[in-house]
């Protein structure tokens, strides 16, 4: 169960993000050197491993995490700060694929990922510019029906935290005329993701955590009844295993590598705006995501910039000018920031699976795994690195029902999937456009 991980992560440096710029830690990272022991043993110090070993330190096990970069590195650190409730992939979807038994079972989790959040940033004090609701902005009357059935669907589950709002009340939320309308969950949320991982680092080490940064991963294997796992400079033994590196594992887990896609989204930041002009684009102070297939996402950060994301490149390359990328869609919802100065560009990969539906499962004994949120990992994240902790502490229920899912491949295999994928995003794209 071993493979190669080239050094995708350079130095280890952050990407020129505004987050890492706005960053309320300074870490000195400590990699890995010698031989280390731990009860559990985590690959990977993003969303995932961080809330896996955190509720396992919670419960008294002594955890080491493993990471070829720093704490929050990937899409963990560099996301859009959307705390967006769910899964990717529709609950109307899962119940006809999977069946009503399992579409009821994933209902039961609709917020439990955003409860995982807000109990760590609480109960740890974690400093990370956290602000309530986020907003699902309709473009077309098809999108409205289709916001209208997640909400009956959703409260069909026991969720009723949305609020539909018609084009006037949008306008009272956003500033632009863009839409048709929209809905609010107001139990959803937006912060700053790094700073949340990091705190997430600070509390796991207060609990006698260890993490190992700059470390990356050569291999995992079993070694009688333990598993090691492996690293340029040392190893770490540990009963069991949690790999959790998702759309940054590589090849390190042969096994993994074909069940999920790298795909990369964008992000900008302006400069800081002056209180009025911020106002008069989000006056609420909500997070905003649109309701086509490649969407625009956006919010404003603690001091007042604009950061919108958005686009998708499947096989997780970035492209060559993310600003002309992404500043048009941004100058479409908002004409006032066409001149505004743009301080900060950056790209991440998130881990897409066929499906949609977030993979766990165990690949050998105490070796388990996590992976594939497909563009909704700030939640995904925290509830399966919980489900995770669970099933290492021996409560299998939630995690067995999961594993029991059957992974799709990509069409195409690893060589065709990204140009399938980009052939089927043209035609979703094309329906957007023209609303049907």
């Amino acid at each position: 169960m071993t493979g190669q991980n080239r050094a995708y992560a350079g130095d280890g440096s952050y990407p020129d993000s505004y987050y890492a710029a706005s960053a309320n830690t300074v870490r000195t990272p400590v990699p890995l050197a010698g031989d280390a022991a731990a009860d559990i043993c985590v690959v990977g110090a993003g969303y995932s491993g961080l809330s896996a070993a955190l509720h396992l330190a919670e419960k008294g096990y002594k955890v080491a995490v493993v990471e070829g970069a720093r704490v929050g590195w990937g899409a963990s650190g560099r996301n859009g700060g959307q705390i967006v409730n769910g899964l990717n992939a529709g609950l109307d979807s899962i119940g006809r694929r999977y069946g009503a038994e399992t579409e009821a079972f994933v209902g039961g989790l609709l917020q439990a990922g955003a409860r995982i959040i807000y109990r760590l940033v609480e109960q740890y004090g974690i400093g990370c510019d956290l602000k309530p609701g986020n907003i699902y902005a309709a473009y077309t009357a098809r999108h409205m029906r289709e916001l209208e059935a997640k909400q009956v669907l959703w409260r069909r589950h026991g969720m009723d935290d949305h609020e539909m709002l018609d084009r006037d009340a949008m306008r009272r939320h956003i500033g632009s005329d863009v839409y048709f309308g929209g809905m609010m969950d107001t139990s959803g949320a937006h912060m700053h993701p790094l700073n949340l991982a990091l705190g997430e680092a600070r509390a796991l080490e207060s609990l006698g955590g260890r993490i190992f940064e700059l470390s990356p991963v050569t291999g995992v294997e079993k070694r009688g009844g333990d598993v090691v796992v492996r690293t340029a400079a040392g190893t770490v033994t540990a009963k069991t295993v949690l790999v959790c590196g998702n759309a940054y594992l590589g090849k390190v887990v042969p096994a993994l590598a074909a069940r999920v896609m790298p795909v990369s989204t964008q992000m900008i930041a302006t400069e800081p705006l002056d209180a009025d002009h911020a106002a008069a684009l989000l006056p609420t102070d909500k997070c905003v995501e649109d309701n086509r297939y490649i969407l625009d996402y956006y919010r404003l950060s603690a001091d007042k910039r604009m950061i919108f994301g958005g686009g998708v490149v499947y096989g997780g390359t970035d492209p060559a000018d993310i600003v002309a990328k992404i500043r048009p869609n941004m100058n479409k919802v908002f004409p006032s920031l066409r001149d505004v100065k743009i301080d900060y560009a950056w790209s991440g990969n998130f881990a897409l699976s066929f499906t949609r539906v977030p993979q766990l499962g165990r690949l050998d004994e105490g070796i388990y795994f996590a992976h594939g949120y497909s563009g909704h990992g700030v939640t995904g994240s925290h509830l399966f690195g919980s489900i995770l902790a669970e099933a290492v502490d021996g409560d299998l229920a939630r995690f067995d029902t999961f594993a029991k899912l059957p992974w799709v491949p990509f069409p195409g295999g690893q060589m065709l999937r990204a140009p399938y994928s980009t052939v089927g995003s043209w035609w979703y794209a094309l329906r957007d456009r023209v609303g049907i």
